[in-house]
């Protein structure tokens, strides 16, 4: 799809030629005996950047979010999440499936919860109700369109979470999006999380892969879980040296990708018949209401996709751009064209 303006998700990146020389020369051994020289170089650098003790390169997200709420959890309890997060909508309820824990999942405005809902959401500790056995955030959400946590919010969740005895996940896949926009380091943002997940192949433009990362005893343990799930990848480090380039100079761009996002904002805001909230625009996403359009989400894309603008449907209502490193200021201004002359055509 070389010829489309991509804005469908920060997933659709293709890895940089930089990236490309290193995978081809990338000095490689096997992962599963530890002896991936590039492989054993991320993980420690995640770890060292993260402020962590010890991290894991997984093949995705999700598999990274799963592994940890298996290692933190038992089979029986539940675990807190916010009621759009992803491990929630999109992971397949693999939590059951693999874990044999139960979501909870907390309606939160803009996606962000507060100890305060967390709180009323703990079970009791009564032997025939189902304890709570985790608490899951994601920074920024998906779904809440890019929506941020700040430390203090998070420290203030954590603290109180610990003193519940209980365990903080943070889905951290675009947590570099959360640190250029907030201003804040990555380690000072999830420095009192248990464990953090965060994702090579989004904004930082990797190819493939994700980080978790935690105490080394929680990454001993990740390990033979990753395994479990058939993780066990080999010579992975020609992956590795993709992420590698994505996490030590990638980051640096990502607030380019947010200025794309909130020009877009503004360009459509323009069209009446839209409905966009552009002051909300912090991160990469951004979510377009198209009622007022007389189409639904679906025809609006399908429209789209054939002027040469892709975008992803959230449901019947809204659609949902994301910039990143594959689309340029132009290509927005061009695209906020295109979505004007579309509904030019199809509303006169």
């Amino acid at each position: 799809m070389n010829n489309f303006i991509d804005l469908r998700s920060d997933t659709v990146t293709k890895p940089t030629l930089e990236m490309r020389a290193a995978m081809a020369s990338a000095d490689v051994g096997d992962d599963v005996f530890l002896d991936d020289p590039t492989v054993n170089h991320l993980q420690e650098r995640a770890a060292e950047i993260f402020q962590k003790q010890a991290a894991l390169f997984v093949p995705s997200g999700t598999m990274g979010n799963q592994i940890a709420i298996n290692v933190h959890t038992h089979p029986g309890q539940e675990v807190i999440t916010e009621g759009h997060a992803h491990i929630f909508e999109f992971e397949m309820a693999a939590m059951a499936a693999i874990s044999g824990v139960l979501a909870r999942p907390i309606p939160a405005p803009e996606g962000i919860l507060d100890w305060e809902r967390i709180r009323t959401a703990i079970r009791p500790k009564i032997y025939y109700r189902a304890q709570t056995g985790l608490i899951a955030l994601e920074n920024t959400h998906n779904m809440a369109g890019g929506t941020l946590y700040s430390k203090e919010q998070i420290d203030d969740i954590c603290a109180h979470a610990h003193s519940a005895g209980l365990p903080v996940h943070l889905d951290g896949a675009r947590i570099f999006n959360a640190s250029a926009a907030l201003n804040t380091d990555v380690a000072s943002l999830t420095q009192n999380c248990d464990s953090v997940m965060f994702c090579l192949s989004k904004g930082l433009a990797a190819p493939v892969g994700s980080m978790l990362a935690g105490s080394r005893e929680f990454i001993d343990r990740a390990r033979s879980v990753r395994k479990m799930l058939g993780g066990g990848m080999r010579q992975v480090g020609v992956l590795a040296a993709a992420g590698l380039i994505a996490l030590e100079k990638m980051p640096p761009r990502l607030p380019e990708d947010h200025q794309n996002a909130r020009l877009m904002a503004d360009l459509l805001n323009e069209i009446p018949s839209l409905d966009v909230e552009p002051e909300k625009v912090r991160t990469n996403i951004l979510m377009v209401g198209v009622v007022r359009t007389g189409l639904d989400s679906e025809r609006m894309a399908a429209a789209l996709k054939e002027k040469g603008v892709l975008v992803s449907l959230l449901d019947s209502a809204r659609i949902r751009l994301v910039t990143h490193n594959d689309v340029s200021r132009d290509q927005i201004r061009q695209a906020a064209s295109i979505v004007k002359r579309v509904l030019g055509e199809i509303c006169r």
